[in-house]
């Protein structure tokens, strides 16, 4: 019978050997960990600095954005102001010659109503072509902002009435276009 024994060294070179390479590999570990560490690191700060510049940049971009739009706003604010004076004053313009028409129409034909339902009926058609006729005169001698002015201080002064102005006067408008649409 052959018999095999084992026996394990216990040589200290030995030992010392294998901990001594394990030491030194533990090192080179945690030595190229802490470079890794630090690599990464490093292009954290990286990208952090270039998303801080490439932010600013955006930010650059949208203000001289916004700028631009708030400047082309305003143009066309303006140009819109400038158009809506322009119109209501061509507004303002008609309903004077509107108002003018009617009166003297209503002149010249007060001897018709005289003659249909008398003297009186025909002084009252008159006197409402008087009205229309001064009221054309007063519209063509005030400017447009003289008669927002005026708007204003009827309506702080009767609202009720103003309602009912608008009113009526909506509803004639719903009629116009309401029958144009047949």
């Amino acid at each position: 019978m052959n018999q095999t024994t084992t026996t394990t060294s216990t040589d200290p070179v030995a030992t010392t050997k294998t901990a001594t390479g394990a030491a030194t590999s533990r090192s080179e570990a945690k030595s190229r960990f802490n470079a890794a560490v630090s690599e990464a690191r490093a292009g954290a700060a990286a990208l952090r600095a270039e998303a801080a510049e490439r932010a600013g940049l955006y930010r650059e971009q949208a203000g001289r954005r916004s700028q631009d739009w708030v400047a082309e706003a305003k143009a066309y604010g303006e140009e819109a102001r400038v158009k809506g004076k322009d119109l209501a004053t061509q507004g303002k313009g008609k309903v004077s010659e509107g108002l003018t028409a009617l009166g003297q129409t209503i002149s010249d034909n007060a001897h018709v109503v005289d003659e249909k339902l008398g003297a009186r009926y025909g002084d009252y058609a008159r006197t409402a072509s008087r009205s229309l006729q001064d009221a054309a005169t007063k519209l063509d001698q005030k400017s447009v902002e003289e008669l927002g002015d005026d708007a204003r201080a009827f309506v702080r002064k009767s609202p009720g009435t103003a309602v009912g102005i608008a009113a009526v006067f909506g509803f004639l408008l719903s009629r116009l276009f309401s029958g144009s649409r047949r």
